[in-house]
């Protein structure tokens, strides 16, 4: 017999955290390229309180630098978090990569994608694709921040639908 279920006791989501390697910069890149609002300014967390919730996730001592970003005051947003005592870890630099297991990707939506895209360009933003599809509904196109995280950027046909039922009559 299935045990109980969640339905009901989860109401929502309350942010994608995106791990980078200098919170400030990244506060300045998130606002200014894209143009997202900073809701709450990069501030450092560190002693017993973030130890008792961080110490099976992150080395010892337990410091985090967090800014949060988004487009409106709600729990939608991006968290943009570093961890400045953690040594660094062999990057790789190169093109992003959405088959690694974890976060894929982060997706956006905007009214105008040839006037978004057009803009991101000019602020030098990189491309993973060459052009703008046509898909399930949406018209997308694909670009990276510069620290690897990948974001879809998505224009819906139909603003009375989510993104997701772009489709559906």
């Amino acid at each position: 017999m299935p045990g109980p279920t969640l339905a009901g006791m989860l109401t929502g989501f309350a942010h994608t955290a995106i791990c980078v390697s200098d919170v400030a910069e990244a506060t300045r890149w998130y606002s200014d390229v894209l143009g997202l609002r900073v809701l709450s300014p990069p501030y450092e967390m560190a002693g017993g309180a973030i130890e008792r919730d961080m110490a099976e996730l992150v080395p010892s001592p337990v410091v985090l630098r967090a800014a949060i970003m988004g487009v409106g005051a709600d729990d939608r947003v991006l968290e943009l978090i570093e961890y400045p005592e953690v040594a660094n870890r062999d990057v790789d630099r190169g093109r992003p990569d959405v088959t690694r297991p974890g976060l894929t990707h982060v997706g956006l939506v905007c009214d105008d994608i040839v006037g978004t895209r057009a803009e991101l360009e000019a602020r030098g933003v990189s491309f993973l694709t060459s052009g703008i599809a046509d898909v399930a509904g949406l018209r997308t196109t694909w670009f990276h921040d510069p620290w690897g995280t990948v974001f879809i950027l998505m224009e819906k046909r139909r603003e009375d639908h989510p993104y997701w039922s772009q489709l559906v009559p």
